[in-house]
């Protein structure tokens, strides 16, 4: 049924389907799954893969079989076939075999259309429209539609027939008039019975054949003649169909299959009869026993018969017949017959390929090949890939491929083992980078993804040769084979690689096969065709060019067994030799051939750049000094309009663009103001002195679609001639882009030491991309002992942002935006009117509004106008919706053009006319054109195509986000929002579960429901959920959720946006969902501490609603009890989230901590706002105190009410110590709250953002406007308010009480008591301790203080005090004599620590211990380094740093001590850092070593930021991104300049005997070799750092 496709899909019934499925191979276990479904044709239309999985449990490839069978039964045409043979028989068609009034209405159209003036009009007229009785007349044609041809009643057909020459049939007629009056089964019975007794004969004896019913075959049918037409009545036409399931039955399993495919499924060809209102059909089924079929084979058939006897079809016995003369008989001697069975199939294989008498007409080859090669353009297309596949060269063709050498060759497969040794590969590599691979090389692993692939092969970036059949020069086992080895050791490999090639890596229609047949043909080679021709699904997008006729006669004749020879040989060309070949196709290459190009060198002068060269260094896209210069003459007269209107129209700014307007082939292209100040700023850069660093940036921030990428590239374009220039591509690791930036600044080059600057742009990309980037090039610098002061590379950042003019960061930063300046203003309007003289105003859509300043009302008005007469209900205009949505709210979303022709049935259904076939062979031939053709006009104005430059996808946008957003507005009503277009775009399964491009696609719509807007990423501000979700749940959350909801299912309920759903649920305190959504999430992915996290909040919000419905009730057990469980459960989630993260080897989530700290804080405010808690016990203890602390206290008001949670609440204290001393530590480890120049500093300006820390705010009123976690600058503060807290709330009298008791009795005063108290003044911790010396300016900016004073009723008041104060009062609460008192560790830390902040305070103090007396007591720490605390390690390092007055044996004691301390220091570091990546937590610098001694050489950092605050912010970046801060003489001196030494980039301090390496926190400043350098000491928690290495001139 497959191959004849004679019935409509539509009308195909549930047996057709199976019938179908059958003749396709499906497996009889899922034909009978969808038979249960009642699957007919309708439905199989609108069935997509993932139903068929879903229903059948059928496997993906044989889902995707059976849809692009259905697709190639639609692409043949079938269905408009059918509609449009209704209209021109005039009559309707029955449906599904129902039978109704509407027969006898459409016969009466039909009598109507054939004679309309039958009744009214004068004989003649009647002698004109009644049809001649029992006339002669032709059969139709064997494998014509039968819904194309019709028969007149009565008219007479041609005796039957016997075979004649095999091809022409032979007929049987058959009346069935009695039959047509059985039942279903013995009607079905008797017409199979007819036709497979027919079929057998004719296949035994190799000749076509058609047998009709409805045709009288017996004189003694009275009143008729033999091979008259009467007709059947078909009331129900799957009876007839569904009769060939017989097949199966009556024939031997391997001979069923081939009955199948010969015998075709039943025509219906209408009978006129203008006399009556009945509609009648002759049935005819075809016979085609084809000899690729049939060949070597005999069949026997056990006919159907049904027994009125017992009521059931039996079958006869096997019998073979043979068709003789006109008749079918069987065979009466079976061993002579089998005896000529090859000699039927001679005679029918000859009769197949019998030649055509047609005398041969020269054909324009030329013109053919162009065509073929262009598909129908008058030059190559740059976006179009080629494949080759070719065999041995002859020596005198390879000084013909110049034409290969400027086509976009995506691959090779080449079956000359010899290629690389002297055949084509030789050749090519002379020009080209290829890499060389074998056919296992295209075997995708499992653990990688299509894009890893092609990344790993270099796929895109440099031709793949593919040594397909071995290669003699290898020294791997990869022999050449022979042919029949070959097929059973390679073939599988060459379809795999095939397979990937087509179905997963290239769409259909992005590129071209070509088969250059240079040499004999040989098995491998043709299996190769059959391949590409299977996996592409048709013939339109090979070619083949062959100057042998004999060679392509053998590729001829087996494509012929796939395709038709019309097929085949209209993509061929033949007999051209292939010099002919190359001067022809270079005619039509947009470049001129072995074009040279040019560098510019340190000497002023120019260097050649091989093309070779060039693509070895893939990841940059490099500007030569004659870029462009190859381009053509005619190329540049036939494609320079559309070149500058694709630019104008909003297309993406191409070298072309510059080179025309250099060239003056076209006007000028704008500088805007922000191109003056970027090479301004560039030109400064490059006349710095010798304080230059070796790698400087410049960046830009960009409005979408503003213009940011033009100036960045012109600046490249406009100092290529000076400076060596390249655009680094996208996916590139920072690693690869290094090398290949220090390949091309030394490309050609004598001295490392003199070369030009590398002016590098990276467009679009994260910081931490840039920043990689940098370091791996500052690394390579030092790599290369490049002298300092010497500029290797300019970093040219271009990155787009919604407020560019916030991200000015620094004088080396550029805002561009879509306002224009007055001179802009000019500029634009100048260059409208040029334009508008040439163009219209709708192919320069994007520069039109741009010079229109993109005012809200000029777009407005433009989009009306455009959107005038827009059909709404189209799949163009649907097509519109999704791309505008995906632009509007995903930054840099497209949708591919192999999607949108999918979700526009691109393949459009062909009729029977053959001006249509030769249409839908050009559209299927050249897909660019025919997808543009099939777009709305306001499509084509609104859209852009692009090649994506990061995936190589055919990319289609809206020419720009203002256009897109507006569009979306105007073709939304009240009815019909956002939301709804995104539910639409949710359940497009074309689009979703199309294969190509489906990774982007699925991540551009992923990203449209879970990307969060982020400042920090160049969004307009930070949001809680996807920009799209935010807008749809400001109006209706409940449309939000369901949204997220659908999202949820489609991408196979995904845990994270499980966790969204969570999220979003409980912003509208809808805690129970969001505790189920929560709970999946978790199930899905146990393990990951964020989703933990997310379901912590969930009970956190909750618990902060319940303690909001009783806050004005008084409080009790028995009311709070909820609260109280719904708390633990909170901490119980972060306690989890915190063991998850700890053991994460790669990232670091520090929220659990939080929440936990957060949550255990309002808790115990709930419970204390209890009144049994607010008196005191008998021993003065307060009630609280005695709960908590005591293990076996309980007061009787909450022993029942609270039985479940005693336990949890008793150890309620501990959680909450060892939390924030988890979150004291890392703080003291790595940098948070970067807001002090300095510390941008501490990496020579790192230009990263800060870590962010997760702090939790309180629950509003609403939850609406609540966030769940707020990205906090300030973690310390936060801390220190928590510590404070949580001394005060284990406290039973106030902090001043305390104080004043110590003074009078200090013994009265428990341990506990002052340690609590300690904690409540901020002496808890280091962390706490010191940040009691940052600047009021660095704690608490104005937004900060608004935050704090709504934050906190009880907020840290002895804050007001001053700091010299607090520390004395820190101080006065430990023991007078604490060498004597023994403390424990972590107090003897808290303790030397404040004295060291209270020496760091230019205030003296009585109360200040002296260094001896500090060192003296650290003595007190464990001799174990490894058992030390973090912070005692740290504080030995600052302790035992030697004095220049020490001698030479103290000197080295206090070395050994610090080093020990390092050494230990070193492994928590790490142990902390895990394998995050170090740019990701940067070690915090906390003092510097000073000029003083004693305590006063521990300098803290907060005196670096009084130093710098009386310059403006500009100021103070240059200053640190120069280095000029560290010249400042006040830095001078209040810092010590130390000694040391470099080697192999390592610093090493001068003084101790055992060398003591200094980590550099900046590795491009460490001089190359052996040097003596100079440099200033930081202290972190992984031991000193060095800061300003200057080598000792």
């Amino acid at each position: 049924m497959e191959d004849a496709g004679m019935l409509p899909i539509e009308k195909w019934t549930e047996s057709d389907v199976s019938s179908w499925m059958r003749s396709i191979g499906v497996k009889e276990q899922y034909i009978q799954k969808l038979e249960k479904e009642e699957v007919n044709g309708k439905i199989i239309l609108e069935l997509t893969e993932d139903d068929l999985k879903q229903e059948t449990g059928i496997t993906s490839l044989v889902a995707r079989l059976i849809i692009r069978k259905i697709n190639e039964f639609v692409d043949k045409g079938l269905k408009t076939k059918e509609i449009k043979g209704s209209q021109q028989s005039g009559h309707g068609r029955q449906k599904g075999g129902k039978k109704g009034k509407k027969d006898v209405d459409h016969k009466k159209d039909e009598t109507d259309q054939i004679c309309p003036e039958a009744e009214p009009q004068a004989h003649q007229d009647q002698l004109v429209c009644v049809l001649p009785t029992k006339r002669d007349c032709k059969p139709r044609p064997l494998g014509k539609e039968g819904i194309d041809f019709t028969y007149a009643k009565h008219n007479v057909l041609q005796p039957e027939s016997g075979a004649f020459d095999l091809i022409y049939p032979c007929h049987e007629y058959k009346s069935l008039r009695n039959a047509t009056k059985l039942d279903r089964t013995r009607l079905q019975a008797k017409f199979a019975k007819e036709v497979l007794k027919f079929g057998t004969g004719c296949m035994n004896i190799r000749s076509n054949g058609t047998i009709h019913f409805g045709v009288m075959d017996s004189k003694d049918d009275a009143g008729y003649v033999h091979g008259e037409i009467i007709g059947v009545p078909v009331l129900e036409k799957d009876i007839y169909s569904d009769a060939l399931d017989h097949i199966e039955k009556c024939f031997s399993s391997s001979d069923s299959e081939h009955v199948r495919q010969c015998i075709r499924p039943p025509q219906f060809i209408e009978v006129m009869d203008i006399k009556s209102t009945e509609t009648r059909y002759v049935v005819e089924v075809d016979i085609v026993p084809s000899i690729s079929i049939v060949k070597n084979r005999v069949y026997s058939v056990r006919l159907p018969n049904f027994k009125e006897s017992t009521n059931k079809i039996e079958l006869e016995k096997k019998t073979i017949y043979r068709r003789v003369g006109s008749k079918t008989e069987p065979v009466s001697d079976e061993n002579v017959f089998y005896q000529r069975v090859r000699d039927r199939d001679d005679q029918r294989e000859k009769a197949e390929h019998c030649p055509s008498n047609t005398p041969d007409i020269c054909e324009d080859l030329g013109r053919k090949l162009t065509k073929l090669i262009t598909s129908g353009k008058k030059f190559i297309a740059n976006e179009k890939w080629y494949i080759l596949v070719t065999n041995k060269f002859k020596q005198d063709d390879l000084s013909s491929i110049d034409f290969l050498l400027n086509l976009k060759i995506f691959c090779v497969f080449d079956f000359d083992p010899d290629s690389r040794l002297s055949g084509l590969c030789s050749k090519y590599i002379q020009h080209h980078a290829a890499n060389m691979h074998f056919l296992q090389s295209y075997k995708i692993p499992s653990n990688m993804s299509v894009e890893e692939f092609e990344r790993h092969l270099h796929l895109f970036e440099q031709t793949s040769w593919i040594f397909c059949n071995g290669r003699n020069d290898y020294q791997g086992n990869e022999i050449p084979s022979d042919e029949m080895t070959w097929i059973k050791t390679k073939m599988t490999l060459l379809r795999e690689s095939v397979s990937l090639i087509c179905k997963q890596i290239l769409p259909k229609g992005t590129f071209s096969v070509i088969f250059l047949l240079t040499s004999p043909v040989e098995k491998p080679l043709l299996h190769t065709f059959l391949e590409f021709f299977t996996d592409m699904e048709g013939h339109e997008d090979i070619i083949c060019i062959s100057e042998s006729e004999d060679n392509y006669q053998k590729w001829q004749r087996f494509a012929e067994g796939s395709c038709e020879t019309e097929t085949v040989n209209s993509s061929s060309v033949v007999g051209m030799k292939m010099s002919h070949v190359d001067a022809t196709l270079q005619q039509i290459q947009p470049v001129t051939s072995r074009a040279s190009k040019h560098l510019p060198v340190y000497v002023k002068g120019q260097c050649h750049l091989e093309t070779r060269e060039e693509e070895q260094m893939h990841s940059l896209d490099i500007l030569s000094v004659d870029l462009c210069d190859e381009t053509s003459e005619d190329f540049i007269e036939e494609e320079m309009d559309n070149i500058e209107r694709q630019f104008y129209h909003g297309g993406k700014v191409t070298w072309l663009n510059f080179w025309l307007a250099e060239k003056k082939f076209v006007g000028e292209v704008i500088q805007r103001d922000a191109y003056r100040e970027v090479s301004k700023c560039l030109s400064d850069i490059l006349k710095w002195g010798a304080a230059q660093v070796p790698v400087n940036s410049i960046n830009i921030y960009h409005h979408p679609g503003s213009g940011g990428s033009t100036v960045a590239r012109q600046v490249l374009w406009n100092n290529r001639k000076d400076l060596r220039c390249a655009v680094v591509k996208p996916s590139y690791s920072a690693a690869t882009v290094s090398e290949h930036a220090v390949q091309l600044r030394e490309y050609e080059e004598t001295n490392p030491q003199k070369c030009l600057p590398v002016l590098l742009l990276v467009e679009d990309s994260t910081w931490d991309y840039v920043d990689d980037i940098r370091k791996e090039l500052e690394v390579a610098i030092s790599t290369k002992k490049i002298k300092q002061g010497t500029l290797c590379f300019v970093l040219l950042s271009c990155s787009f942002s919604y407020d560019p003019e916030k991200m000015y960061k620094n004088l080396q930063s550029f805002a561009v935006t879509q306002k224009l300046s007055p001179e802009e203003k000019r500029l634009f309007a100048t260059k409208r009117e040029s334009l508008e003289k040439e163009y219209q105003l709708e192919s320069i859509l994007t520069f039109v509004l741009m010079s229109e300043d993109f005012k809200p009302e000029y777009v407005e008005h433009f989009v009306k106008d455009l959107l005038k007469g827009i059909d709404h209900e189209s799949a163009v205009t649907r097509l519109i919706k999704y791309v505008a949505l995906l632009n509007i709210f995903v930054q840099n979303s497209f949708i591919s053009q192999s999607h949108c022709e999918a979700l526009l049935t691109f393949t459009t259904l062909t009729t029977a006319n053959k001006s249509d076939q030769r249409k839908e062979t050009e559209q299927k031939r050249f897909p660019q054109h025919a997808f543009e053709k099939h777009l709305s006009e306001q499509a084509k104005l609104l859209f852009t195509h692009s090649n994506d430059e990061k995936t190589h996808i055919q990319a289609v946008k809206i020419i720009h986000p203002r256009v897109a957003k507006e569009i979306l507005h105007q073709l939304l009503d009240n009815e019909q929002q956002q939301e709804k277009v995104a539910m639409d775009l949710l359940h497009e399964d074309v689009l979703f579960q199309h294969r190509f491009a489906r990774e982007p696609y699925v991540t551009f719509l992923r990203d449209l429901f879970m990307r969060r807007y982020r400042v920090d990423k160049g969004d307009k501000s930070d949001s809680l959920f996807s920009p799209l979700i935010e807008l749809v749940r400001k109006e209706t959350p409940e449309k939000a959720i369901k949204l997220l909801e659908e999202a949820h299912k489609r991408f196979d309920q995904d845990a994270f946006f499980a966790q969204q759903l969570a999220r979003l649920n409980y912003c509208y305190e809808k805690f129970e969902e969001a505790e189920v959504w929560a709970v999946k999430a978790e199930t899905k992915l146990p393990n990951n501490s964020f989703i933990l996290d997310t379901k912590g909040h969930v009970y956190r919000r909750w618990f902060d609603a319940k303690c909001n419905a009783i806050d004005q009730v008084p409080k009790t057990a028995e009311n709070i009890a909820g609260a109280v469980e719904t708390a633990l459960k909170a901490m119980e989630c972060f306690q989890k989230c915190e063991t998850i993260a700890i053991s994460d080897p790669e990232t670091m989530n520090n929220a659990g901590f939080f929440g936990t700290v957060t949550v255990g804080c309002s808790l115990l405010k709930l419970m204390f706002s209890m009144p049994v808690f607010s008196d005191k016990t008998a021993n003065g203890c307060t009630e609280r105190l005695n709960y908590l602390l005591t293990e076996d206290y309980i007061p009787k008001e909450v022993m029942k009410p609270w039985e479940k949670f005693h336990s949890k609440l008793k150890n309620l204290r501990k959680r909450l110590h060892e939390s924030l001393d988890w979150i004291s530590e890392d703080l003291s480890f790595f940098q948070t709250d970067i807001s002090s120049d300095q510390e941008e500093a501490s990496e020579n300006l790192d230009k990263k953002h800060p870590k962010n820390w997760s702090v939790h705010k309180p629950i509003a009123n609403r939850g609406t406007s609540a966030q769940s976690s707020e990205k906090m600058s300030h973690p310390k503060n936060w801390l220190t308010n928590k510590y404070s807290f949580y001394g005060k709330t284990f406290s039973d009298v106030s902090v001043s009480a305390i104080l004043k008791q110590c003074k009078s009795n200090p013994q009265s005063v428990t341990p506990f008591t002052k340690r609590m108290a300690i904690y409540n003044l901020g002496g808890g911790n280091l962390t706490t301790i010191f940040s009691l010396l940052t600047e009021q300016k660095d704690e608490n900016p104005q937004s900060l203080r608004d935050k704090e004073q709504k934050q906190k009723k009880d907020q840290h008041q002895v804050k007001k005090k001053h700091p010299v104060k607090i520390l004395e009062d820190i101080i006065s609460l430990y023991p007078s004599n604490p060498l004597s008192a023994r403390l424990d560790q972590k107090d003897l830390v808290n303790y030397i620590a404040t004295h060291i902040a209270l020496s760091c305070l230019s205030t003296p103090s009585t109360k200040l211990a002296g260094l001896k007396q500090l060192q003296t007591l650290s003595n007190q720490f464990t001799q174990d380094r490894k058992k030390c605390l973090s912070d005692a390690l740290f504080l030995l390092t600052l302790l035992f740093w030697p004095e220049e007055h020490d001698s030479d044996e103290e000197k080295e004691r206090k070395y050994d001590i610090v080093h020990s301390a390092v050494e230990s220091l070193e492994d928590s570091y790490w142990a902390k850092m895990k394998d995050i990546p170090p740019k990701k937590r940067r070690l915090y610098t906390h003092v510097f070593l000073g000029n003083g001694i004693g305590l006063e050489k521990i300098v803290h950092k907060s005196k670096v930021a009084s130093i710098t605050k009386l310059f403006s912010l500009p100021e103070r970046r240059i200053k640190w991104l120069s280095g000029e801060v560290w010249k400042m003489p006040e830095i001078a001196k209040l810092f010590k300049c130390v000694s040391g030494w470099t080697e192999d980039g390592t610093v090493y301090l001068v003084g101790p005997t055992k060398k003591f390496a200094i980590h550099s926190l900046h590795a491009g400043s460490v001089p190359y070799g052996s040097e003596n350098v100079t440099f200033y000491l930081g202290f972190t928690f992984r031991g000193p750092v060095a800061y300003n290495i200057t080598v000792k001139r």
